[in-house]
């Protein structure tokens, strides 16, 4: 079969170059698209039957569509240079500042009494709803929701000493 298949090469491998060629402009295109179209057409040896269409049409009609596929793909790419945009990223002193109040949190959370910290963990972290974290740690709701209160006002307490005052205000 090899023999066979180098024979077609051959005989039948200028026809896609040829097409690709003319429909793209480009050679390194055209030599990509002649490459896939014969490669196809070993993928595709085992399924050939006589009596069908012959080759060389059957390499025009796969020429025909890579080269339209590449076409379409050239529109959605360009080599003109993106605009200017600024960049969106945050500048290193807001990182830092972020940093730190994450980390006066952390010491802040770390300071309450172990049934607060758990308020805050589940309702601000783990996205409980209050019934949800009241039932984890085997409270009422009513309970939950004042054990809550105090754990966020003793929290706003400590970041205020700690000379970080809310963005929204402190709220109690």
């Amino acid at each position: 079969m090899r023999t066979h298949f180098v024979r077609l090469v051959n005989a039948h491998s200028a026809v896609p170059h040829r097409i690709a060629w003319r429909m793209v402009g480009a050679r390194a295109d055209a030599e990509d698209i002649a490459q896939e179209a014969l490669l196809r057409l070993w993928d595709n040896a085992p399924r050939w039957r006589a009596g069908g269409s012959g080759v060389a049409a059957w390499l025009t009609r796969v020429a025909v569509n890579l080269s339209l596929d590449r076409l379409r793909r050239r529109r959605f790419a360009s080599d003109a240079e993106p605009p200017d945009r600024a960049d969106e990223a945050p500048l290193a002193d807001t990182l830092i500042a972020h940093g730190q109040l994450a980390q006066a949190t952390r010491a802040a959370i770390a300071g309450l009494p172990d049934r607060q910290r758990a308020a805050i963990v589940l309702t601000y972290y783990e996205d409980l709803s209050n019934a949800g974290a009241a039932t984890m740690l085997d409270m009422n709701i009513k309970a939950f929701e004042s054990l809550l209160l105090r754990a966020r006002r003793a929290l706003a307490d400590d970041l205020r000493a700690r000379g970080i005052h809310s963005a929204q205000g402190d709220t109690e």
